[in-house]
């Protein structure tokens, strides 16, 4: 047996353990990977929980429907607003607490409706360790229970027991809330939120698979994947990302030429809520240069 395998095992019989669990899902392959072994070791037990609100993208619920959908777990969501947090909305280096301790305690909020004691999160073994990491601390202090860490399964392993599962979402780029496109020290608000969504929405309609886009106060910062990026920098990209995405509400439009990077607008990196450095619009190529029109 491999020790993939053998990790796999002992999370689940840990699991079957249990009389029931609520998994905060997000539809993301980590939280998919611990609602797929819940289902697998409790059955009707085990229940998948999304919260919604203006930070998830619809696209994200969508998707979370979906996969759980292809698990065959029951899909509850919950609904909240971060924006009612005045902590959260300044947008401080701790706004990943603040995010993830109101998250979680909607999970707390439903499951204790349900009946059930524990809620589980897909914190894996690799999320320890990567520098400021907020979010935990708040995983932490509600006590929720992480199977991929408690059973040390890293994140090139999570992806590997989803194709084992045969997870449409195993091979799919961790995607951070909203929030983590608007630089630390900038409040976050639901103009922001509303406007990084639609010009994301349509950089996913376009094609391209992995993206942000940073909203530095109106300015909107276009980061690709580095094997996207000749695609971006095509004149007639060009042309059309300034003309929509100027349309969803930016006053500027820009192309990051170092591509995309976590770490870019705040000071964290977590699946769900991106920890990043902040930094200045800078090396980026602006979709108004006079050059390509």
């Amino acid at each position: 047996m491999s020790a993939v395998s053998e990790k796999l095992t002992a999370a689940r019989e840990d699991l079957e353990s249990r009389d029931g669990v609520l998994i905060a899902f997000s539809g993301g392959v980590d939280s998919s990977v611990v609602a797929a072994l819940a289902h697998d070791a409790l059955g009707d037990d085990a229940i998948a929980c999304t919260a919604k609100s203006e930070t998830l993208p619809a696209a994200e619920l969508t998707d979370a429907t979906r996969v759980a959908e292809e698990i065959g777990i029951r899909h509850e969501i919950v609904e909240f607003s971060e924006l009612d947090s005045d902590e959260f909305i300044q947008n401080d280096d701790m706004r990943c607490y603040h995010c993830r301790s109101m998250r979680l305690g909607a999970m707390y909020d439903r499951a204790r409706e349900l009946d059930i004691d524990v809620v589980c999160d897909g914190t894996n073994a690799s999320d320890v360790g990567e520098g400021h990491r907020p979010g935990l601390r708040a995983v932490e202090e509600l006590d929720a229970y992480s199977p991929l860490l408690e059973h040390n399964i890293e994140k090139s392993e999570v992806r590997e027991i989803a194709h084992e599962y045969d997870l449409s979402v195993a091979d799919k780029p961790s995607m951070a809330c909203l929030s983590s496109r608007i630089p630390t020290g900038l409040e976050v608000t639901e103009e922001r939120l509303s406007r990084v969504e639609k010009a994301e929405r349509l950089l996913r309609t376009w094609g391209f698979e992995q993206f942000r886009v940073r909203d530095h106060d109106g300015l909107a910062r276009i980061e690709v994947g580095e094997a996207e990026l000749e695609t971006a920098l095509d004149p007639d990209f060009v042309r059309t990302a300034r003309d929509h995405i100027e349309d969803c509400g930016f006053d500027h439009v820009t192309l990051d030429l170092h591509g995309y990077e976590t770490g870019s607008v705040s000071p964290e990196t977590e699946e769900g809520a991106e920890e990043e450095t902040e930094d200045v619009v800078s090396n980026v190529f602006d979709a108004d240069y006079p050059s390509v029109d």
